[in-house]
């Protein structure tokens, strides 16, 4: 029998009250997430920064106004999506998230990720790749093609903050978000399609793709001059639900 979902509000009680590990010592307040309830996009950081942790809501800053300018490339908004982190606390000098802390806390996210029911997850920087995939392929050979989580699809890129600390990954982050463009607009036109009971939906095109590292499409050969993973290269059945 599948489980219930759980209000996302209950959801978030219970991460405001969360102290399964030393990080809710440090923290200003929690960190739950931000966005559509219903959204079909779900972005997954990886953990709050220092603004993050002030104002208690994920990418604000230079970081969370490079999300905004890159979305707005694929053709989303900020309200259009939902946004959460592997972390709900932000880590000591903003230090990578440890494995026992994400054990710990990515519950919250499996629960979010039930409730909202996204078509597609974006995955940004390595841990939340990681985990979402449950692969140890790095976000470098990943970024730009797209994935299957389970029955969600999953496009890998690199975190926004990359590009601020990094300006050669700029390019890349541009592209990658241009290339996620054209599996939502190919979502839409199928949608459009079923609606109003036409021709069949559209072709799946190559970024539908199974759990092995494969290229999202011609597009994403742009996004990146770093070598793709071999197709017989295999990701593990993903953990995330």
């Amino acid at each position: 029998m599948p489980k219930p979902h759980i209000p996302l509000e209950e959801i978030r009680a219970q991460v405001e009250g969360c102290r399964r590990c030393p990080l809710a010592d440090g923290r200003t307040q929690t960190v739950f997430g931000v966005g559509n309830p219903s959204a079909r996009v779900l972005i997954v950081g990886e953990a709050p920064g220092k603004n993050e942790d002030l104002q208690g809501e994920p990418f604000v800053g230079a970081a969370g106004k490079y999300l905004n300018e890159l979305l707005a490339i694929a053709g989303l908004r900020r309200e259009d999506v939902f946004i959460a982190n592997v972390l709900k606390c932000r880590s000591p000098g903003n230090r990578d998230p440890r494995p026992e802390e994400i054990e710990l806390c990515t519950p919250y996210l499996r629960e979010q990720t039930r409730t909202i029911d996204p078509e597609f997850i974006v995955t940004l920087g390595n841990f939340s790749t990681k985990f979402i995939l449950k692969t140890e392929i790095g976000i470098t050979r990943l970024h730009g093609t797209l994935q299957r989580a389970g029955r969600f699809k999953v496009f890998p890129i690199f975190h926004p903050a990359a590009a601020l600390y990094d300006g050669s990954k700029r390019e890349a982050l541009e592209n990658d978000f241009a290339t996620l463009g054209q599996p939502l607009r190919e979502s839409d036109a199928a949608a459009a399609s079923a609606q109003t009971g036409g021709a069949a939906a559209a072709p799946a095109g190559p970024g539908t793709v199974g759990a092995s590292a494969t290229p999202a499409g011609a597009g994403a050969g742009a996004a990146q001059t770093e070598p793709r993973p071999d197709p017989a290269s295999h990701v593990e059945q993903p953990h995330l639900l």
